[in-house]
This record gives C-alpha cells, structure tokens and sequence, in this order.
C-alpha cells in the first residue's frame, strides 16, 4: 500500500522560512511526477510547485522566486524549501504523487494528509 507522510509545518513569522517534507513509501514502480498543492480557509487547493520524472520543476506565479521544489530519488521523498514567507502562504500544505506500480500500468494519484503552514507574527 502506498502512502505519502508529510512533515515541516508549523507556525513561521512574516519573512521566516520552513521546509516541507513528502516521503513515499509502498512498492512504486516510478513517479511520473510530485508535487504540492494548498489549500487555504474557503478556498480552492491550488497547485503551489511541481517536478517531473525529468526533473523539471515548475511553481505558481505567487511563490517564484521565494519556494524551491527538490527530490531525493533514493529516499522517494520531495521537498519545498519555503523562504520569505509571506501571511498570504497561510495554507493546509498537501503533498501530491502521480505514479505507476509497474510497466505500462495506470497512473495512480495519491495526497498526503495535508500539513499547516501558518504565517503570522
């Protein structure tokens, strides 16, 4: 069974920073891609940053610049090193895994349980 298990949220000040953290674990064959999404009080889950199986990453206009997204492959897990954070980043943080369990089969969708990130002085 596959699981994503988040960690690194919390309660950050206006300017702080903080790192994200989305392990998988389960028989994966390969990742298509990984990701985080937010979603905050009333309001849509939007994606937030993205790497593909290439390595290519690509983040919303809102957090160019201030958010990096990286992977560690050996470990299955992805990062977002969050700096600069701004009082409008308050969100539930969820992780996000396109992936396949063997060759040629479906791609399956997985989200982690989702972690509070709160910016507040």
């Amino acid at each position: 069974q596959v699981q994503l298990v988040e960690s690194g949220g919390g309660l950050v000040p206006p300017g702080g920073s903080l790192r994200l953290s989305c392990a998988a674990s389960g028989s994966i064959f390969s990742f298509v891609a990984m990701g985080w999404y937010r979603q905050a009080p009333e309001k849509q889950r939007d994606l937030v940053a993205r790497i593909n199986s290439g390595g290519e990453a690509n983040y919303a206009d809102s957090v160019k610049g201030r958010f990096t997204i990286s992977r560690d492959n050996a470990k299955n897990t992805v990062y977002l090193q969050m700096n600069s954070l701004k009082p409008e980043d308050t969100a539930v943080y969820y992780c996000n895994a396109l992936f396949q369990l063997r060759i040629g089969g479906p791609i399956y969708n997985y989200w982690g349980q989702g972690t509070q990130v709160t910016v507040s002085s």
